[in-house]
């Protein structure tokens, strides 16, 4: 997109590109050249926020990265608060939260700038994410935008649970999605301070799903802009094997439902997904994977006791799990029941 007027490249200075570092100088080294060779043009800065690294990151983009502006917190904030406070200190109207493990292609931030600038009630949006190790396949986390089915559960254009779905353009359009992924987050700066925030309760896991959630709650809408991408290596954290990645994503969806599902539906959908839980539960008895099972477990008794510690809880509001016929699905039924592995599969269903 290097023959597009000035005009769209003007836009850009309003946009920081934030990468959050902890002890990455091996992910900076890789990945930040596509982004500076791909972001600086256009206007735009590039700022990366060292959550207090140990490792040569500072030196490195000292002596290799000069044009790169950084941010040093004086220890780790995690990945939440980390984001907060770079975006509360940052005073652009756009940012963009960009994971250390992802390559940026030439063109790729000025469709979402242009998109954001054109949709006042756009309070977030992000390109398709396809993997930086296979370019033509969509990467896990996020692909081309995602949903909640009417359980809560997950899913996204071009993926599925664990399949993942060939690019061949068939998520190209833009389109307005539940939640739009962390890896690459283009977000409204007023929007996100107005949602409260990433909220480090989660640590990790499904905190982009809630902030979305809660952006969506105040009257902003959330898309997938389908004329950007970018790659994202991922899997970089945890493994989907990994019993705590199991532990997270169950804990953290309860905690998730809790806080956005309005007073009038709350008790009866956290019944049945204790119910869908306890059934996960013994699909890894069954399978003697002991040590999800334990996860699963742990992660109802941590809710109940962190559900106390959650802040801007839906007491009267919209319940977004049965506003649309994406989160009208039961996508648990279409996948293991009915053999509907694609996302076009499950709607047209």
């Amino acid at each position: 997109m290097s023959n597009e007027p000035n005009n769209h490249s003007a836009g850009c200075r309003s946009v920081a590109v934030v990468i959050l570092n902890w002890n990455g100088s091996a992910l900076l080294q890789r990945f930040l050249p596509s982004v500076i060779a791909h972001t600086l043009p256009t206007g735009a800065r590039i700022i990366v926020a060292d959550n207090g690294s140990t490792d040569d990151s500072l030196e490195l983009l000292k002596r290799d990265f000069p044009q790169v502006e950084v941010m040093a917190f004086d220890r780790n904030y995690g990945f939440a608060e980390g984001y907060n406070r770079a975006i509360e200190a940052i005073d652009t109207t756009y940012t963009v939260l960009l994971n250390s493990d992802v390559a940026t292609p030439e063109g790729w931030l000025q469709p979402l700038v242009r998109f954001m600038e054109t949709h006042s009630d756009a309070g977030g949006c992000q390109p398709k994410i396809l993997s930086a190790a296979d370019p033509s396949v969509f990467e896990y986390a996020g692909a081309a935008g995602g949903y909640l089915d009417r359980n809560g559960y997950p899913y996204c254009r071009g993926r599925v649970f664990s399949t993942i779905e060939a690019d061949r353009g068939q998520y190209d359009d833009t389109a307005e999605v539940m939640w739009a992924s962390g890896a690459a987050l283009m977000v409204r700066r007023k929007a996100y301070l107005d949602a409260g925030g990433l909220d480090k309760i989660f640590f990790a896991h499904m905190e982009e799903i809630d902030l979305c959630w809660r952006m969506r709650l105040k009257g902003w809408k959330v898309y997938a802009v389908g004329n950007s991408s970018v790659y994202h290596l991922g899997g970089g954290s945890l493994p989907a094997s990994n019993p705590k990645k199991t532990y997270l994503n169950f804990r953290n969806n309860l905690l998730m439902l809790h806080r956005n599902l309005p007073d009038r539906v709350r008790r009866k959908r956290l019944l049945l997904r204790r119910l869908l839980d306890t059934v996960a539960w013994l699909r890894y008895v069954a399978a003697m994977q002991w040590a999800d099972a334990a996860a699963i477990v742990r992660a109802h008794r941590d809710y109940r006791k962190m559900k106390s510690g959650l802040t801007d809880i839906n007491r009267t509001g919209s319940d977004l799990l049965r506003a649309t016929p994406e989160a009208k699905k039961n996508v648990l039924t279409a996948y293991y029941l009915r053999g509907k592995h694609t996302f076009r599969s499950i709607i047209q269903s």
